[in-house]
């Protein structure tokens, strides 16, 4: 499960596609429809949050609206009907690396979208997030940089 800090337009079409369907099991997850998955690092941000099921809905909000902005359809009627206007605070370390990672799976998987990548320094996050200073996060699984 990824649920990427990095705002969804920088995404592949098969990177946009799974990150619905992540943020979706992650908001089964946070709804107590699923027993897998319960104590995934990447939701612990999202736990820590007043109101963790209207967050989830945000983000996926966000993800949804990428995908209608490029022509796809996503079902909406999935997202929960919650709404909060709490942002989470990451890190820019946390991002950039998001961004590294992001590269290296798209350097043989769309070559093209890679090479647009290379151009940019600091990208935007998910609208949901909220930047400080700061390192990449203690639950993040660091794959080594190449």
């Amino acid at each position: 499960m990824r649920l990427w800090t990095l705002h969804p337009k920088y995404l592949d079409t098969r990177g946009l596609v799974a990150l619905w369907r992540e943020a979706l099991l992650a908001q089964a997850v946070l709804q107590g429809n699923t027993q897998g998955y319960q104590f995934h690092p990447q939701l612990l941000r999202f736990r820590a949050q007043r109101d963790p099921l209207a967050t989830i809905a945000e983000y996926l909000r966000v993800v949804e609206a990428e995908a209608a902005r490029r022509g796809y359809r996503f079902d909406s009627t999935k997202i929960a009907q919650d709404y909060t206007s709490s942002k989470i605070t990451e890190t820019v370390g946390q991002l950039l690396y998001e961004l590294d990672h992001l590269k290296r799976k798209l350097h043989s998987r769309d070559p093209q979208r890679y090479h647009q990548l290379l151009k940019i320094g600091r990208p935007q996050a998910h609208p949901l997030f909220r930047l400080r200073a700061g390192g990449i996060r203690e639950w993040e699984h660091v794959f080594p940089q190449t």
